[in-house]
């Protein structure tokens, strides 16, 4: 008995991670033949938990309707943990957004649709005292992050930052939070690239599809590929600068979205940055008080040390 019960949470945790599963996939993961899982599947809709047949193949999928697997929610505590975590996905608490997006996707997949009305009414009048960055509709992340667990090719009208619009077509990879702002990182269909995509710029195209084999990433680190792409390399001048501080203590003053930092040794890190302006990016680094150096580009290396002669004939 214990053995079968702990097999059928495995089961309804298999079949929240992803949209669709084969009854052949399933029977390996548990690690049963595909007829204990017909029976196993039997179980859960015995329980009430409405486990659909896809049409023309022996799958299945965890339909929308049923009772919070395995927390068994009531409607005002289904509608409590939503906004809270559409709350949390906003980022007002540091650290949980991206988590908060994962965790969302899967409670409204099996949201009764009078809650998801509930839960629309409720965000439609709730107003945060501050904005400090751009909103992100919450469907829309949560739209993405499906695409993204279930290897769905993504359209979506995109906006660039000087207001242009175009059509585009991406086989989405993951979602990355920096600070106020969401990017997608996703291999771009027609420019055979990846690509980082700021989502308050985007509006998802439904329906979603058709599948794709995931790629290899371009680096194992997201966050500091994400970082790297948004503050460095979609400038004209990328910069390479050596910081006198930790890493850690760099971080302080420095978001990822204005520069990439990677640590040399405890006392010192590599700050790299981007603009299409030689001052912007020495005064920028100037201000953050610590002692620099300036490695590249060239430019800036010359353009700093004549801003160094000016500044210091200005006290004379």
């Amino acid at each position: 008995m214990w053995e079968t019960s702990t097999r059928l949470l495995r089961l309804l945790s298999l079949l929240q991670t992803r949209r669709d599963w084969s009854g052949a996939e399933l029977a390996e993961r548990l690690e049963i033949t595909p007829r204990t899982v017909r029976r196993d599947i039997d179980r859960l809709r015995g329980l009430g938990y409405p486990v659909l047949a896809t049409a023309g193949t022996a799958g299945y999928r965890l339909g929308a309707g049923a009772d919070l697997p395995p927390l068994l929610l009531d409607d005002d505590e289904a509608v409590a943990v939503a906004m809270g975590l559409r709350t949390a996905a906003g980022g007002s608490i540091t650290g949980i957004e991206e988590t908060s997006v994962r965790a969302l996707a899967k409670v409204e997949q099996v949201l009764p649709s009078r809650l998801r009305h509930r839960i629309n009414a409720l965000q439609s009048v709730t107003v945060p005292m501050a904005n400090t960055g751009p909103t992100v509709d919450p469907s829309t992340l949560t739209a993405i992050a499906a695409a993204c667990r279930d290897s769905l090719r993504l359209r979506f009208d995109y906006r660039t930052h000087d207001g242009t619009s175009s059509i585009r077509t991406t086989e989405p990879h993951r979602l990355v939070h920096a600070g106020r702002r969401w990017y997608l990182i996703g291999w771009d269909v027609d420019r055979q690239d990846w690509r980082t995509y700021r989502v308050d710029r985007l509006d998802p195209r439904t329906p979603t599809g058709p599948r794709f084999t995931p790629r290899t990433p371009p680096d194992p680190d997201i966050s500091g590929y994400t970082s790297r792409a948004i503050s460095t390399s979609a400038y004209r001048y990328q910069a390479r600068f050596t910081l006198h501080v930790s890493a850690e203590t760099a971080a302080e003053r420095i978001a990822p979205t204005t520069g990439a930092l990677e640590p040399i040794d405890e006392h010192s890190c590599t700050l790299r940055a981007g603009s299409n302006s030689l001052d912007e990016l020495a005064i920028y680094v100037t201000t953050k008080g610590f002692d620099f150096q300036v490695h590249e580009p060239p430019e800036l290396v010359e353009h700093v040390r004549t801003l160094a002669a000016r500044l210091a004939s200005a006290t004379d």
